[in-house]
């Protein structure tokens, strides 16, 4: 996609924030708090995370993390992209990259949390093309009505 640039990034760049900010007051807004697994960008910030931002110039449209559970599996968190920039295809070039960038780190499974909220219906769609399915909870969580958990093998 001609002048979109997906790269490695820190959740704690000046730019990055507001788009961080956006993403976790969207899902306070759309779930029950204690239904709310999105990290903070500190949380964000750790060896066990990969980050990386979608640009499009000196604009940041958009992020997504793998995180690690162990080393074969780990975790789509904080995906999202501006509410402005949607319809462009740029979620799923940006999936396609984490799924990419998990696979180069080894991973062999790739699992994620998601709402069941009408608002994350466009979400579950895109997963399921890319090929994951409905799964029980995984490390960390536990059965709760507003979560919807995914999984996919990478080989």
């Amino acid at each position: 996609m001609s002048g979109i640039e997906i790269r490695r990034d820190t959740p704690l760049a000046a730019e990055v924030l507001p788009l961080l900010q956006r993403h976790l007051a969207l899902m306070h807004a759309s779930s029950p708090p204690e239904s709310v697994h999105a990290l903070d960008p500190a949380e964000l910030d750790t060896p066990d995370v990969a980050f990386f931002t979608l640009r499009e110039g000196a604009s940041v449209l958009g992020m997504g993390a793998v995180k690690r559970i162990d080393a074969t599996h780990a975790e789509i968190k904080s995906m999202h992209v501006v509410a402005e920039a949607r319809g462009r295809g740029l979620a799923r070039v940006l999936l396609d990259h984490l799924l990419e960038q998990a696979q180069a780190l080894g991973y062999q499974r790739l699992s994620l949390e998601t709402g069941v909220e009408d608002v994350f219906a466009p979400a579950r769609a895109l997963y399921e093309r890319a090929g994951f399915a409905q799964c029980p909870p995984f490390e960390g969580y536990w059965e709760d009505p507003n979560s919807y958990f995914m999984t996919r093998s990478l080989s």
